[in-house]
């Protein structure tokens, strides 16, 4: 078995692997390797482990060099999850040891795979993340009669409070962006530059959506989801918090839910959730199920597991600093600081 480091023209041969394979994920297309070379400038290695020249199992890397965290090999940053993709130990352990090659010559003080099952036994792991998914039904009705008599007046009280929804892809991303930008600086998390979700919609056109909540003609409230083999992808929400009283994230997530049973998915990912979390709550309610996810690591100049996240007191008084800063300041330094956060 060896292991190949693969370039654009292996795009396709890659894709087909992925399509059978159980573990397989959305965010583990070879189309990410471009966009975050062309949007962020960092280093992608995405390696193959080929035996008789098919593929066996593969690995996408990001390596960030940041002035903030640190020099990190990351699978994968900025989306829900990431890792290996393999038919069997064998072509993990190599793709594994061909990462650790990596993590020594680029001086990385460690590589974090972020995945969605367990990898061997001898990585030091992390468990502060689970996923949150629902099983889909093809009548929605189905959906519906299986939530909690609360959960369906909230939804009924939300719909009532003059909220429409419109979906889309591209020609809707200024509405998306204007919310996200507003959203996030709330939440004291710098944002990622426009081109970077432009480039999404434009390396995924076919399996990406960008969802709109509008009260009075004016967007509120918005999130962009990725489909792949029947999987919905949630991956980025955001609400104006002036409107949350509206609860346009109930109306958002309710019309999200049934566009995937008209379209025949067969699974709505909440996204991750830190463990005991108010999102974690908020996804319960709608009957999502929680499956763990494995921050697993090979330490290279660092010796312990690194606490990179907002759990970590040290970080909650620049995200406080950052609520308080005009938007037009965070919206200019935002992405230059969130690219090197993954």
């Amino acid at each position: 078995m060896i292991i190949h480091y693969c370039s654009e023209i292996d795009a396709i041969e890659w894709d087909d692997f992925l399509i059978n394979q159980e573990n397989s994920s959305f965010y583990h297309l070879f189309s990410w390797k471009q966009i975050n070379e062309k949007c962020f400038g960092h280093k992608c290695y995405y390696l193959a482990a080929k035996n008789n020249g098919n593929i066996s199992g593969v690995l996408p890397l990001v390596y960030i060099n940041s002035f903030l965290f640190g020099k990190i090999l990351c699978s994968m940053p900025f989306v829900n999850y990431g890792g290996l993709c393999a038919l069997n130990a064998e072509a993990e352990e190599h793709l594994l040891s061909e990462a650790e090659n990596i993590v020594r010559k680029a001086g990385a003080d460690y590589l974090e795979l972020r995945s969605s099952q367990r990898i061997g036994t001898n990585l030091p792991t992390s468990e502060h993340k689970v996923s949150m998914t629902l099983d889909l039904s093809p009548d929605v009705e189905d959906i519906w009669k299986s939530f909690k008599s609360k959960q369906r007046t909230e939804i009924r009280r939300a719909c009532k409070n003059e909220l429409e929804v419109i979906s889309g892809g591209k020609e809707l991303l200024d509405m998306f962006y204007a919310t996200i930008i507003n959203s996030w600086r709330s939440l004291g998390v710098p944002i990622y530059q426009k081109c970077y979700f432009e480039s999404i919609l434009d390396a995924f056109p076919y399996m990406t959506k960008v969802f709109v909540v509008m009260h009075q003609g004016k967007p509120i409230a918005s999130a962009f989801n990725g489909y792949y083999n029947g999987i919905v992808e949630g991956m980025w929400l955001g609400i104006i918090p002036q409107f949350k009283r509206l609860q346009p994230n109930t109306v958002l997530y309710w019309e999200m839910i049934k566009h995937a049973c008209e379209n025949n998915m067969e699974t709505f990912h909440f996204g991750r959730s830190s463990v005991d979390s108010g999102g974690e709550f908020f996804k319960k309610k709608w009957n999502a199920q929680q499956k763990q996810l494995f921050w697993q690591y090979q330490l290279g100049k660092v010796k312990t597991i690194p606490q990179l996240n907002v759990q970590n007191p040290k970080y909650s008084i620049a995200m406080n600093i950052w609520k308080k800063l005009p938007l037009t300041l965070t919206t200019f330094i935002g992405p230059h600081l969130a690219k090197s956060i993954p």
